[in-house]
């Protein structure tokens, strides 16, 4: 059965997957960071607060952590009622120590088990050093017995350990490990009447199983069949029926009868009704599979019929993929009742592998429940089965039908969140239908808020619950107090199901899709329908039409802010959408402005302009952008506005006897321009800042618009015309009065130009000179190279005409002077100069065979030295090569 993933294929499948939710995840409509609505309990040297047990009729709430027991207050979990410690002996932990075990982790008492034993004791376990010990608490002075049980299969023996526990009738059904190593599973109720049943210890039982979550499904007493109460448990174990290079993980749930006794002589002390079968959660148009169940809530109704089971699963690879399936309890009861029984099969190669049975099943049915139908036949107890029944228990134990989630797959899928606890609540909202509002805990101290509408999950709200981003390890629910309580290694939280008050608009709390709030017109704020009068006319809408808000205009036009900046600077806009579904959409002057804009850089918290200039002035709005799907609508509202202006520059002081009155009509209708429309600021700093030989005539074809406008004129032109010089008597600004800002721009610009054109050149200078000297340029460059370095050759024309044909005439009788020897008329030399490389090789055919003829040297003189040329004639010389080996280099 090729059910098998490759690690390839588990790629595949993971880039299929995030590819497919990366538009499509559902986010957090809100999310809140703030902690002023939690309450927190911790004690110094104290940790793992991870065992919690509400208490409805005595208004506590018990935590179980490292070697203490308190009692809190339901209500506030800050206030502490009790406290009892338990501590290890020194020699219970001197074996844990001596079994390798950490004396500062391992080997100190972990409360692991809290379970209500009547209205006066609670039964309690702890790990006690890897020597797992029971006892009773006394509610009434908070005390032990101090007269320890063993705790051998009802707590774990390794706190961090997976297991579970849940007390029916005083008897304590537990799934943990039952030895010291943690390699013997078992599902084992515990009876102070009876002795311990437990599973057979058989990998077709349980296969290295991680246990989380257990509890009781009551049948009621009117049931027609008479069947037993039956306890669910739920658990991720290592596949049994599929051939795989590596383990399998496979999520289960296994059901075994409240009334079992066990067998008379097969399965004698063991349970005969202990079934399981695979939960399904997975997509089956991407063959896609969460095999790793993680929590369990099972959400009950008034008839066991109406119960849903809610898990949350995560897949074997990690691939950052978190799910929330549901199940319908019939859909449970349907597989266990009538399902299929798997078997052992040998095949090939003798391995092993599940097949699905098809012989005849005996009567009664393999793992049922005693019923009036059995009792007519005078099997009243599991003690009275058929010995060829229990065998068959005990041989087919694992049922092929698996189950179902409700719609064939999860309702909620998250990425990059690893879900660890999840509880639920049924929520009657105003419109009078029930919706279940789920809460779901990470590894990261985070919560989700979600709620199932019409077939699909919302997120409403993201709430971060411990401060130290770490996992929380259990999370229960009240209802009464409307409160959830979370345990983590470092304290416990306690947090309301709702954050009415947050929303401070009608939008915001009718976007947030919150069953348990509505807007109320009247006080104008977000409330909890259930804190309200029920006098009052609430607003609520769980499919987000926030149209049924009344109208909310957001600021008007006089509430803008006004930001006043200098010219050239950058000036930031806040502004803060309180949505995660919402976009922020800016407009300037009626304008939508995005992310090509000049000079604008739009983030999460606001607008950022860059050196602000005088055609950046006017009106800026930010707008909330924000899409219902369920409504089928948009939705947009105002959240800030903003007058832009530019701050002036102040003049220099007027010379005396000079009165500067065109300065002081441009001041004056500067300052007007300011106080009424930006747009006139615009022209008349553009004309302050226009350089000294042109004056800014600014002529629009219609008046200046208001403040109520957002759009600008609708037209308007700029004509520049040549300034008159005025004699020094004029009134017209002298040029010491022009803006310092402009002259500085305009001074420091053309002083940047000219430098990077000096740079510019001097880099080709220095290029063309490099070329030059390396010998990479033409004739008239070697000439020059040759005349800027001195060098001894001579620069006459001809010489050089044959260093670029690289030989001079051949003649057997030709010579390579050492010295050249110019002629007094300044005429030049009669003998052929041929200008050798230094190559290393000598392949000139002048030397015929490479022999060169013995001969006078010429002149000796070292100034007159050419090391480059050699006398063929005069020096018999061999290959350079031969030479340069034998003698070294020779020149």
């Amino acid at each position: 059965r090729g059910h098998g993933f490759s690690q390839s294929a588990r790629l595949f499948a993971f880039l299929v997957v995030a590819f497919m939710f990366r538009h499509l995840q559902p986010e957090p409509s809100r999310t809140w960071h703030g902690q002023s609505d939690l309450m927190e309990f911790s004690e110094p040297e104290i940790f793992n607060y991870s065992t919690l047990l509400l208490s409805e009729k005595r208004d506590a709430l018990y935590v179980g952590a490292r070697e203490a027991i308190f009692e809190l207050s339901k209500k506030n979990v800050t206030v502490k009622n009790n406290k009892v410690q338990w501590t290890v002996a020194e020699s219970p932990m001197v074996m844990c120590m001596q079994k390798g075990k950490s004396k500062e982790r391992d080997c100190l008492n972990y409360i692991r088990v809290l379970q209500v034993v009547d209205d006066e004791r609670l039964y309690v376990c702890g790990t006690h050093a890897f020597q797992p010990q029971c006892d009773y608490l006394n509610l009434a002075d908070f005390s032990l017995d101090r007269r320890p049980e063993d705790g051998r299969g009802k707590c774990s023996f390794d706190p961090s350990q997976s297991f579970t526990t849940v007390m029916v009738d005083g008897e304590l059904y537990s799934g943990t490990a039952y030895n010291f190593l943690g390699s013997e599973p078992i599902i084992s109720r515990y009876s102070p009447s009876q002795s311990l049943l437990r599973t057979e210890y058989s990998t077709s039982w349980l296969n290295e199983p991680s246990f989380v979550f257990a509890d009781v499904i009551s049948e009621g007493g009117n049931q027609v069949d008479g069947e037993d109460d039956k306890i669910y448990y739920f658990f991720t174990e290592v596949s049994v029926e599929y051939e795989f290079f590596g383990k399998l993980l496979i999520p289960r749930v296994a059901r075994v009868c409240k009334g079992d006794l066990g067998g008379q002589r097969t399965l004698q002390k063991k349970w005969t009704s202990f079934l399981k079968a695979k939960l399904v959660c997975s997509m089956p148009e991407l063959n896609f599979v969460f095999n790793v169940v993680h929590d369990v809530f099972i959400l009950k109704g008034a008839d066991w019929r109406d119960t849903v089971i809610y898990g949350v699963f995560t897949s074997q690879g990690n691939v950052g993929l978190s799910a929330v399936c549901a199940y319908n309890m019939t859909a449970v009861e349907e597989v266990f009742s009538k399902g299929k029984y798997m078997q052992k099969a040998t095949v090939e190669q003798s391995h092993t592998k599940w097949v699905r049975y098809n012989g005849i099943t005996p009567s009664p049915r393999p793992g049922a429940c005693i019923n009036n139908l059995m009792r007519r036949h005078n099997m009243s107890s599991s003690l009275n089965l058929p010995d060829k029944t229990l065998q068959f228990v005990k041989d087919h134990p694992l049922l092929e039908d698996p189950v179902l989630p409700i719609g064939n797959g999860p309702r909620l899928i998250t990425k990059d969140v690893n879900y660890t606890q999840i509880v639920v609540e049924r929520v009657r909202a105003l419109d009078g239908n029930i919706y279940d509002v789920i809460f779901t805990g990470t590894d990261k101290g985070i919560m989700h808020k979600s709620v199932a509408y019409e077939g699909e999950v919302h997120i409403v709200e993201e709430i971060q619950l411990l401060k130290n981003s770490e996992s929380i390890k259990n999370l229960l629910l009240s209802s009464e107090t409307r409160s959830l309580y979370a345990g983590s290694d470092s304290g416990v939280v306690q947090s309301p199901t709702a954050f009415c008050g947050r929303y401070l608009s009608c939008y915001d709390c009718i976007l947030a899709r919150d069953p348990y709030c509505a807007w109320d017109p009247q006080a104008a704020a977000c409330v909890n329908i259930f804190d309200a009068p029920s006098q009052r006319k609430l607003i609520q809408s769980l499919n987000g039409d926030a149209d049924k808000c009344p109208s909310d205009l957001g600021p008007s036009l006089k509430d803008y802010r006004r930001v006043t900046v200098k010219p050239g600077s950058s000036a930031e806009l806040p502004c803060l959408g309180h949505s995660n579904l919402a976009q922020v959409m800016w407009k300037s002057n009626g304008s939508a402005l995005t992310e090509a804009s000049r000079f604008h850089l739009i983030g999460e918290n606001g607008l950022l302009i860059y050196s602000v200039a005088p055609e950046d002035q006017g009106h800026y709005e930010c707008w909330s952008v924000e899409w219902a799907l369920a409504a089928g609508k948009n939705f947009s509202r105002l959240l800030a506005g903003y007058v832009l202006t530019l701050e002036l520059p102040p003049r220099a002081p007027q010379q005396a006897g000079h009165v500067a009155t065109t300065l002081s009509g441009e001041e004056t209708s500067s300052t007007r321009a300011a106080e009424g429309n930006g747009k006139t600021d615009r022209a008349l700093l553009t004309s302050a800042l226009a350089p000294p030989s042109f004056t800014a005539t600014v002529q629009f074809t219609s008046p200046p618009q208001t403040d109520s406008s957002l759009t600008p004129p609708p037209s308007s032109t700029v004509k520049f015309q040549p300034k008159q010089q005025l004699p020094p008597s004029s009134n017209a600004p002298r040029p010491d009065s022009r803006d310092p800002a402009a002259e500085y721009l305009q001074h420091n610009n053309s002083t940047a130009l000219l430098f990077l054109f000096l740079l510019f050149f001097l880099l080709f200078l220095a290029a063309l000179a490099y070329n030059c000297y390396m010998q990479y340029l033409p004739a008239p460059c070697l000439r020059l190279r040759a005349a800027l370095l001195g060098s001894h050759k001579s620069t006459h024309q001809p010489e050089y005409r044959a260093c670029e044909a690289g030989l001079m005439e051949s003649s057997a009788t030709d010579k390579i002077n050492m010295t050249e020897q110019p002629t007094q008329n300044g005429s030049q030399t009669t003998q052929n100069v041929r200008a050798l490389r230094d190559t290393g090789y000598e392949t000139e055919p002048e030397c015929g065979n490479g022999q060169i003829p013995s001969g006078p040297s010429g002149d000796d003189s070292p100034s007159q030295e050419k090391p480059f040329d050699v006398d063929c004639e005069s020096q018999p010389i061999q290959f350079a090569d031969s030479t340069f080996l034998r003698d070294g280099p020779v020149y």
